[in-house]
């Protein structure tokens, strides 16, 4: 503490002549009234007027030498004996007891001691501690009884320059709970200029930093990069690396308490396709391995010790194959993963889905275990539960979803929607009930798993759209940010901060039996479509059975009643026969209610101009018909008598 100074010198000559002050009368203005001024005077009404005459007060900050406090205490088996004293001793307990009893001071002590005893044990026996004295009311009566629940926002941080950019991110550093880091993303495009709001230089465009709680004013250590920043993760386990992402989709190193300038990238030919969009610190025992992901369907694990080539590389595919494309693959936009389950890490997609990564994995196959479709739209974040890791809070398009490791078909064990898209949400690390989430429409809803499934306990309205939520590692603080810049640090109730007794075992309680619901939906799912796939496999013998021991019959050509009750003993046969006369019935009542309309056509039709131009018409008479004597019988009829043919004379 006494380290931090300087020393300034400076030679006496160069402070300049010295100032002598000496006291004297002068005359610097004179001013004689006037009487015309005085024929103006105009006598008004008594006027009250408000002022102020207090100190002013400067106001001061420092921070003083903390001081450590701790709780020791003992249990009095024997009494309090002094050190010199054995109370195992009989002996020298008893020469100790009859010294005592012999001061003079020592029965005024007893009676003191007597009177405090009896006051509290008269005072335990005016109410029975073990009786139930309220049981007889009525349930109703205490159903609008409740603690209220307050969160009020303490301070707000702004970003340094000016038009604000977007907030991306905000993260808590690790062993410092009095820091946290915003990191900023430059959308702006290169003909926009942006100016500083200080004087004091802090970076440049693409710049984040890392803030005191209590000072928003300047910020503790400042980050740069020559490239628009994405995303940055500080390692949990060793604060001093801190990775990011950039919008040409590499990944830099930066030293958390340097700042400045990356320390290291990686190359612009081994990098991500596309903006990296994910980042998450992994499991090792150097805590230099990290995970990245983009939207052009890779992910890929790096050492920051070697940032030249990733250690692997794969592309996120619902169904993976031996040799992968990206035709297929999905763009990733969160990673998470848990140090207490360091095997496991979990992937969220632009799709909708939430895949399962195994880090063992050597091939596609094997990393990639399994996927599950949770939204219509892309997976804002993945959080666990501080209290119970195998439970995850995920976010996307319109509702929130609680989802679990142990349900392998059913992953979704309850959700909660809402009419605005949910941007993020966070668990609470104070109470194991408690979550929040953000939407686009700025409202942030706190909700408690013990008391409603429906509507949120509290909704704090910002205006602005959500960016970012996370609690403090204490539970009593929640930092907000905004689209527009702005980081908002709210203080929670006591009631949202500090967990019963029971509601531990009660939210255990409740997992618990959610899992068992979904694993018994699982289980009757499996069961009908098992017993469906048996009802088929066992049509499907019975009909091959049928045709195996089917009898050839052999029709007799002059027997037509075999035939006849061949056709009537199949049913098939039958059924075919009625649905083809049907249709056939049908078809002639269409038939008959037709109306046809029979129309001439051009060569019908006379025209007399037509005949005009063929010369004269040829006249055909009736043929005559000639007398005979006797009738002319045709042979080949019953006895009808025969027309005699006539004969076709031209004019």
């Amino acid at each position: 503490m006494y380290q931090n100074q300087f020393i300034y010198s400076r030679e006496r000559r160069r402070f300049g002549r010295q100032c002598r002050f000496q006291d004297r009368n002068e005359l610097m203005v004179s001013v004689h009234p006037s009487g015309r001024q005085r024929l103006k005077y105009i006598m008004a009404n008594p006027s009250d007027q408000a002022t102020q005459l207090s100190r002013q007060m400067a106001l001061t900050t420092m921070e003083t030498e903390n001081v450590t406090l701790d709780q020791h205490g003992m249990y009095h088996y024997e009494g309090g004996w002094p050190k010199e004293v054995n109370f195992n001793d009989e002996e020298q307990t008893q020469r100790h007891r009859k010294k005592v009893e012999r001061d003079d001071s020592w029965g005024e002590q007893v009676l003191t001691m007597i009177r405090t005893t009896m006051s509290v044990a008269e005072q335990n026996n005016t109410l029975n501690i073990y009786q139930n004295f309220f049981a007889d009311l009525p349930a109703e009566l205490g159903h609008d009884i409740k603690s209220k629940f307050r969160a009020r926002v303490s301070n707000v941080f702004h970003d340094l320059w000016l038009p604000a950019r977007q907030l991306k991110s905000i993260e808590w550093m690790p062993n410092n709970s009095r820091q946290f880091m915003t990191q900023f993303t430059n959308h702006f495009g290169k003909g926009e200029r942006l100016r500083p709001v200080t004087e004091e230089p802090f970076g440049g465009t693409n710049g984040f930093y890392v803030w005191d709680v209590k000072n928003p004013l300047k910020p503790r250590i400042s980050y740069d990069s020559k490239q628009q920043v994405s995303l940055a993760k500080i390692c949990p386990k060793d604060e001093n690396n801190m990775v990011g992402g950039t919008g040409l989709g590499q990944v830099c190193l930066w030293g958390t308490f340097k700042g400045g300038l990356p320390v290291r990238n990686c190359p612009l030919e081994v990098s991500h396709r596309e903006t990296t969009s994910a980042l998450c610190w992994v499991h090792s025992k150097s805590n230099t391995e990290f995970y990245s992901g983009s939207l052009d369907g890779s992910i890929k694990y790096w050492d920051t010790r070697d940032l030249k080539m990733p250690m692997q590389e794969l592309l996120l595919e619902p169904e993976p194959q031996e040799r992968q494309s990206r035709m297929d693959s999905h763009g990733v936009t969160v990673l998470e993963f848990e140090y207490t389950i360091p095997v496991r890490f979990i992937i969220g997609s632009d799709m909708g889905h939430v895949f399962v990564g195994n880090r063992k994995g050597m091939t596609p196959i094997e990393t990639l275990l399994a996927h599950y479709q949770l939204f219509v739209g892309p997976v804002r974040s993945i959080n666990r539960n501080p209290f119970f890791v195998k439970n995850f809070l995920v976010t996307g398009d319109w509702r929130a979803r609680i989802w679990s490791e142990e349900v392998k078909d059913s992953p979704s064990t309850m959700y909660f929607r809402k009419n605005a898209q949910i941007l993020c949400g966070a668990w609470s690390t104070g109470r194991c009930s408690l979550f929040v989430t953000g939407d686009i429409n700025g409202v942030v809803d706190f909700w408690d798993l013990l008391l409603h499934h429906r509507k949120p306990i509290r909704s704090v309205d910002f205006k602005v759209a959500i960016a970012d939520l996370v609690f403090r590692p204490e539970g009593d603080l929640l930092a907000v940010g905004l689209k527009n810049g702005d980081t908002h640090i709210m203080t929670l109730d006591e009631s949202m901060r500090q967990a019963t007794g029971k509601e531990k075992a009660l939210m255990a309680a409740m997992f618990e039996r959610e899992i068992v619901r979904c694993k018994l939906l699982e289980a009757r799912y499996d069961e009908v479509r098992l017993k469906r796939k048996t009802l088929q496999m066992a049509e499907e013998e019975r009909v091959r059975m049928q045709q195996r021991l089917a009898p050839t019959l052999e029709l007799d050509p002059d027997n037509p009643d075999q035939f006849v009750m061949m056709i009537e003993g199949d049913e098939e046969f039958r059924a075919a026969i009625t649905e083809f006369q049907d249709i056939i019935l049908s078809v002639e009542r269409k038939r008959s209610k037709r109306q046809v309309i029979m129309e001439r056509t051009v060569f019908e039709q006379w025209n007399p101009a037509d005949e005009k131009l063929q010369g004269e018409p040829v006249v055909y008479t009736k043929p005559e018909r000639k007398v005979q004597t006797s009738a002319n019988y045709d042979k080949r009829t019953s006895g009808e008598p025969r027309a005699s043919q006539g004969s076709m004379k031209h004019p």
